[in-house]
């Protein structure tokens, strides 16, 4: 009897125990992160894998998708996390956020953008180089037509080749709509890339060669950090002329410069009501435009895998990440690096 009673005072005290432990000691399944598939999206998600793993204990993983498919999982739940969203641009965000399934968290990179950019030595020549000025009066998209013999496509060399981002990005659609928009559907093909990486080295190779290139891109980038971009004029942004160019089957898109851009963590409502400790810390998160560029760069260049490129960002920076955590949660992550 006194041992059956020692075994209830054990189980009791057992469940005391676990009933008074934070929120965070009882989650057991991962923290399912998007696999996002660019430089800056991998690296930010992996910053922030490690000060959820290190600092707050918890397990995570990634699961890959297009963009559309990953605003879909969020809203679902079946993803909790975002890492680079680039919040109330696609259809299936604004829905998902309007319907009270998403929540876009902090400003994390500020000064980000994106449009149509060409190398400077399209428009000005480079002459260390022996390269003269193919298109020394583009400024604007509306200059193109003029100009789509410099960017001819070899697979259809009357018409120019524009660079688009691959299948599955909301920005693709968005390009896709804005060469209509801007009536250049005939004169340039609509050209995508089968993945991030494909789309960089398409570009890198272009620029490295010298030779006239014309492509969709955003920054934070390493691409912005390596080489001597301009980027297009647009005409202003109108919030109705956007809308069209979101819409994929929209048959009259009109022309506007893309949303403006505000980079943010995307989690799942869910997710926030069960972890506010963590949504605290991706309300904070702020990552400086110019030393991240430089670190995407460096990541690019050495061929560095995300989560090595995080950790050296993280050793290289530790007041960055520090001012968005208390100093206890700190402490353990700049423990696990050292």
């Amino acid at each position: 009897m006194n041992g059956f009673r020692r075994l209830l005072a054990a189980s009791a005290a057992a469940f005391a125990l676990l009933a008074s432990a934070p929120p965070l000691m009882a989650a057991q399944a991962p923290i399912h992160f998007a696999d996002l598939n660019w430089e800056s999206g991998s690296l930010i998600t992996d910053v922030l894998r490690i000060i959820v793993e290190k600092g707050y204990g918890l397990p995570t993983d990634t699961l890959p998708g297009t963009t559309i498919t990953l605003e879909t999982a969020l809203a679902n739940n079946d993803i909790q996390v975002i890492g680079e969203e680039w919040a109330g641009r696609s259809p299936v965000w604004v829905k998902a956020e309007a319907e009270g399934k998403v929540v876009s968290l902090g400003d994390t990179v500020k000064g980000a953008t994106e449009g149509w950019w060409v190398p400077e030595y399209v428009i000005k020549g480079d002459p260390a180089k022996g390269i003269k000025p193919l298109a020394p009066d583009l400024r604007s998209v509306s200059d193109l037509k003029k100009y789509k013999d410099v960017f001819k496509d070899p697979e259809s060399p009357n018409k120019g080749r524009f660079l688009n981002s691959p299948i599955g990005w909301t920005s693709e659609v968005v390009n896709k709509q804005k060469l209509t928009a801007y009536g250049l559907q005939d004169d340039f093909t609509n050209f995508r890339s089968g993945s991030g990486a494909a789309l960089d080295a398409e570009i890198s190779s272009s620029i490295r060669r010298g030779k006239p290139v014309l492509f969709y891109y955003w920054s934070p980038t390493p691409l912005l950090g390596k080489f001597k971009l301009v980027q297009l004029e647009e005409p202003p942004f109108d919030a109705e002329a956007w809308k069209t160019l979101t819409d994929a089957d929209n048959p009259n898109p009109k022309p506007t410069r893309s949303l403006a851009s505000k980079l943010s963590i995307g989690v799942s409502t869910p997710f926030q009501k069960q972890y506010p400790q963590i949504a605290e810390f991706f309300s904070k998160v702020d990552f400086p435009i110019e030393s991240l560029n430089k670190a995407l760069a460096d990541m690019s260049e050495k061929h560095t895998a995300p989560r090595q490129a995080a950790e050296a960002f993280m050793k290289a920076h530790p007041d960055v990440w520090q001012a968005w955590l208390p100093k206890d949660v700190a402490d353990k992550v700049a423990a696990d690096l050292k």
